[in-house]
């Protein structure tokens, strides 16, 4: 099988694995602190039918490959939290653990994908060797892609609300009333950055994936 088309399958697989993923963990630990929507919807099942977004995950990343773009990017659907009742369990900590839950879930990945590259558990030589380590070395770089760029506090990204339920907890509503303004034009907002920032945004991804791939 040629190269490129191991690569391919490998990010499609990989960005998959990242965004669905992400979202499941945040209905997990929901679940973890009391609020079951996320179960009762069959969100927690790993089958990605259940979890695939049109726009977020297929044209967008489709058309991102076929404008030869340096990488993919994507969203899953959302995973309904019941976020009154998290906090009604676990206060506004539970709310900043839920929120971050996908963030943790691609930094772990992204971790144990660098450990089993650095173990060389299956050598990259050979059609099932190359898919493996191809993937492993996706694996690395779109988790920590989705991990940085949801750690933006800007909404709807997880970085917004978590810092949003710490403002909260330090009894202080002035940062959730600020993201509540702004939240209608937060696709705009990380659309400008990504176009005029970018560059800066890419350098703590780099180095991140650098230190893990040890590059």
């Amino acid at each position: 099988m040629d190269i490129n088309i191991i690569n391919i399958i490998a990010m499609f697989i990989a960005l998959l694995v990242a965004i669905i993923g992400h979202e499941i963990m945040h209905g997990y630990l929901a679940l973890y602190y009391g609020d079951n929507t996320a179960k009762l919807l069959g969100r927690l099942n790993i089958n990605p039918i259940r979890h695939i977004d049109i726009v977020g995950s297929i044209i967008l990343p489709l058309g991102l490959f076929l404008l030869n773009a340096p990488f993919l990017f994507g969203w899953a659907k959302p995973v309904p939290v019941n976020i009154r009742q998290v906090i009604n369990n676990g206060g506004y900590t539970a709310a900043i653990v839920v929120s971050l839950a996908g963030i943790a879930y691609n930094l772990t990945l992204a971790l144990i994908a660098a450990i089993l590259i650095k173990m060389a558990i299956v050598p990259p030589n050979g059609l099932f060797g190359a898919v493996f380590y191809t993937l492993l070395i996706n694996l690395v770089i779109y988790n920590v892609i989705l991990a940085v760029f949801n750690l933006l506090p800007i909404p709807p990204l997880d970085g917004s609300q978590a810092l949003g339920y710490l403002s909260l907890k330090l009894n202080s509503s002035a940062i959730p009333r600020f993201f509540n303004k702004i939240e209608r034009f937060g696709i705009l907002i990380l659309m400008g950055i990504l176009l005029f920032l970018g560059q800066f945004l890419f350098v703590p991804i780099r180095g991140l994936i650098n230190i893990l791939l040890g590059a």
